[in-house]
């Protein structure tokens, strides 16, 4: 293969990468095939594999780029900047009107993507994690940032109001991925299914501003002072 410049691989690599996504919207990641990103991309056989190795190495590259446009971690560090000057609840409910307007940032497409991968990691832990393991620190999902200053947030509330939480706080956490999790799911179902109880009712707004107020009440706060 003649050599060519780094911003010719660049935007082959981009190219594969977009038909990869095109391929991942389609159908789910545990069934999604390298013949399926190679007849996407219009490519040969040959060409496509001068670029990746194989297609768990094209998946690693779409996690880097979803995870690296979404800018939450920016935001995120903007409201905590300000903490100190507001009522700790008022902080919680802007962290949780940050994941709202993150969940509509990110859109329908890729909420689908974020929950095929989950099934990824169900079905094929172990493939999962090898993808994962090779995200730098700077590449991992925003999700990760923010449950770790929002720990450190909600632990130093505890110790400096002195309540007595419902739950530790590492189990608050989880409860809060999983409500996370929960909430993306039916933000991509309500818009799948044409239902009266569904289509155009889900609003993830309101779904966070329901789980800060269980969160400040689990503490020990008051919603009350908003």
């Amino acid at each position: 293969m003649p050599k060519v410049s780094d911003e010719y691989l660049r935007k082959k690599k981009e190219e594969i990468i977009d038909a990869a996504y095109r391929v991942c919207v389609k159908k789910p990641v545990t069934s999604v095939e390298m013949k399926d990103v190679i007849k996407e991309t219009g490519f040969s056989h040959g060409a496509i594999y001068r670029y990746y190795s194989d297609l768990d190495e094209i998946l690693h590259d779409l996690v880097i780029r979803i995870n690296s446009e979404s800018r939450f971690d920016d935001r995120l560090d903007e409201v905590f900047k300000d903490a100190g000057t507001k009522a700790w609840e008022s902080v919680v409910h802007e962290v949780f009107g940050l994941l709202a307007s993150h969940i509509r940032n990110l859109g329908p497409d890729i909420l689908k993507l974020s929950i095929y991968s989950d099934v990824l990691a169900m079905s094929d832990p172990e493939r999962a994690a090898n993808i994962a393991g090779k995200l730098g620190s700077d590449e991992q999902s925003p999700m990760v940032y923010f449950i770790s200053v929002l720990t450190d947030f909600l632990s130093g509330v505890v110790k400096k109001k002195k309540f007595k939480s419902v739950k530790t706080i590492d189990e608050i956490m989880q409860f809060i991925i999983v409500s996370y999790n929960g909430i993306q799911t039916g933000c991509v179902l309500s818009g799948c299914f044409d239902h009266e109880d569904l289509n155009g009712k889900y609003e993830p707004e309101k779904m966070f501003s329901c789980l800060a107020d269980t969160v400040i009440l689990m503490i020990g706060g008051k919603t009350d002072v908003l």
